[in-house]
């Protein structure tokens, strides 16, 4: 165990954030902290880092613990380049290379240094070798990389970074210092899609212990092995990923309902029964009746499921259709002075499709949606709307809502017949409630200024949808409100997002913007990564010239490379069911240490007979194996 929680309670004036949260992660594991905006998890990291004191409770962290946090927005100053910024995280392989160097220079003053003198020597480099200072430039240069940073943006000074910039250039820090206990705030705001599943990658292989509080679903799927649901102020601990922690919570919910439901018909039942006995007015009912009312005050009573409010009344439907043909481009080129961001782009969209428009950050996706609206005008191209076509546009800046109104007004000038009555109504469905309707829309949050911006994209009506990160600040809840509402909508859309759960739930069409062009996948996230996957194998296989092979040679190498792939794909699945079956042997082993166990025959034996059958099958796949790995060297 490496970390532990017990009892932390935090109360922010008088409302109670945290109350009562327990919970402990092992060395090594992948947890992540969810729950609604405003549960407490950002709350907890901070307790978790001293940057705040909890009310009450116990934390306990190994002493000789590394602890490494990434702040949702991190904004430093430094006269230190980004590369050097980079190269001053592991201060330990600084100080080590700093001794090597002192003992290289004095190797060369003394002729024949004493063995203690080499030893030492021989110790240093050993450890700095294990700690991978020889392979440290290397790992500063492909984490830079990864996160996003050109090879320009090296050399370039903190002080001039954006704030996202900053953001990630603190992430790349700890990721190349590599603390043992690893807090990352939503790590991947601020990455692109290839950085993110460069994120994935890494983290997947990291040695540490990471906690991680992030919306990206897809991304805990990938990553976590617990999650840990803050949820009324308690935590309750899931083991999995988020997909099966979203069964569990649901399967865990609903038998909590039953079982409280279940408790109040029986004390209904107990209460009548009472009822009667004391209603004959005999002694002999009347102790029957008390001792049935003892019974019941020693009844462990169950607390009523409590489950927040946290579904916006979210349904689209357009005012009207539109005709089969809704959008046409046609060479459209767009360039900002000596940057051309896109050029000869071609599309067809018709009524249904739900397209997302992916690409890396700068690829000119955003720019594509205010050209659409008119809000820019394209280098050269055209583009042309068909017929019958309302555009609706969700803004990711939320630049469509007016900062100094407040929420009813910013409502009432969209539809000015509207009753107020009706507007609180429809506002309460997008969970603004009580006073929240007279806030002024500059003092919102960013998931308050979210849900107001799908209201009136929700009022609008339009039978075309064109949605920049719609998902951005919005707590996981409301995202499946808003899946679930995109996927029913009879309209088309064409949105951007970084969000692949989202992408998948709802997109029929992906349309790539790349340095190198676009490209249309038909189908969600999953398959477009599936075609690269064969675009990428197929583009790795070597180009055979014509003038130094014969067809018949093509063929034959083609051929090989088809084999050598099958037979890498067999190993890996024989090692992996390898790797199932000696983990179930250890774990019948350990089963058969525990005393309830051992002690019952009927079930020690059938973990005996079930290890006898699998090592059979063990020592078939062992055989299996090494076949596979003779033919395939």
């Amino acid at each position: 165990m490496i970390l532990s929680c017990q009892n932390i309670s935090y109360s922010y004036i008088v409302e109670n954030t945290l109350n009562g949260v327990s919970f402990h992660i092992n060395k090594g594991e992948q947890t992540a902290i969810v729950g609604i905006n405003g549960a407490g998890k950002t709350t907890l990291f901070k307790i978790l880092t001293s940057e705040l004191t909890s009310d009450s409770g116990k934390i306990y962290i190994n002493n000789d613990t590394s602890l490494g946090y990434l702040a949702q927005h991190a904004d430093y100053s430094s006269k230190h380049t980004v590369y050097e910024e980079l190269y001053t995280a592991n201060q330990t392989i600084i100080i080590l290379k700093s001794k090597i160097e002192e003992y290289e220079e004095k190797l060369l003053k003394i002729p024949d240094p004493s063995e203690e003198f080499l030893n030492e020597y021989h110790q240093i480099m050993e450890t700095y070798d294990s700690l991978g200072g020889y392979g440290y430039n290397s790992l500063i240069k492909g984490v830079l990389k990864g996160l996003g940073f050109t090879d320009d943006s090296f050399s370039q000074n903190i002080n001039s970074l954006s704030g996202g910039q900053k953001t990630r250039l603190a992430l790349g820090k700890l990721l190349v210092k590599q603390p043992d206990l690893l807090l990352l705030d939503e790590p991947t705001n601020h990455l692109d899609l290839e950085a993110i599943r460069w994120l994935e990658g890494f983290l997947s292989s990291y040695k540490g212990t990471l906690v991680i509080i992030s919306h990206d679903r897809y991304f805990l799927d990938k990553i976590v092995s617990k999650v840990i649901d803050i949820e009324n102020g308690k935590a309750v601990v899931y083991k999995g990923n988020y997909s099966s922690f979203i069964q569990k919570k649901e399967l865990y919910q609903n038998i909590a309902r039953k079982h409280f439901e279940q408790q109040q018909a029986e004390l209904k039942r107990q209460k009548e029964i009472i009822r009667r006995l004391r209603s004959y007015n005999d002694e002999k009912f009347i102790k029957r009746a008390v001792s049935r009312e003892k019974a019941i005050d020693k009844m462990d009573m169950l607390d009523k499921p409590i489950h927040l409010r946290t579904n916006m009344n979210l349904t689209l439907n357009p005012k009207r259709e539109s005709g089969m043909d809704v959008l046409r481009i046609n060479e459209l080129t767009m360039a900002f002075d000596d940057k051309k961001l896109f050029s000869d782009m071609n599309l067809d969209i018709y009524k249904g499709d739900k397209i997302a428009l992916i690409g890396n950050n700068g690829t000119g996706k955003t720019t594509l949606f205010k050209i659409l609206m008119s809000q820019l005008n394209a280098t050269s191209g055209i583009f042309r709307l068909g017929t019958s076509v309302e555009l609706a546009y969700y803004d990711q800046e939320h630049n469509t809502l007016n900062e100094n109104l407040t929420l009813i007004e910013e409502i009432s000038e969209l539809l000015p017949n509207m009753e107020t009555s009706k507007i609180r109504n429809l506002l309460a469905s997008f969970l603004f409630t009580g006073d929240d309707v007279f806030k002024v829309v500059k003092t919102l949050s960013g998931g308050e200024k979210g849900r107001l911006s799908l209201a009136k994209l929700m009022l609008s009506g339009g039978n075309f949808l064109l949605l920049d990160e719609p998902t951005n600040h919005l707590d996981m809840v409301s995202k499946e409100v808003l899946e679930n509402a995109l996927s029913h909508y009879s309209g088309t859309l064409f949105f951007i997002s970084h969000d692949r759960y989202f992408i998948n739930r709802v997109a029929t069409k992906v349309f790539e913007l790349s340095e190198s062009g676009t490209s249309l996948y038909h189908g969600n996230y999953d398959y477009y990564i599936e075609k690269k996957s064969n675009e990428k194998e197929s583009n790795s296989i070597p180009t055979l010239q014509v003038e130094t092979q014969s067809k018949k040679d093509w063929k034959s190498q083609k051929e090989d490379d088809k084999k050598k792939r099958q037979l890498k794909k067999q190993l890996e699945k024989a090692e992996k069911s390898i790797e199932i079956i000696e983990n179930r042997i250890i774990d019948i082993d350990n089963l058969l240490t525990k005393e309830d166990v051992f002690m019952d025959y009927t079930k020690s034996n059938e973990l005996i007979l079930e290890k006898t059958a699998i090592t059979d099958e063990l020592e078939a796949l062992f055989d299996s194996w090494e076949v596979l790995s003779h033919e395939s060297e």
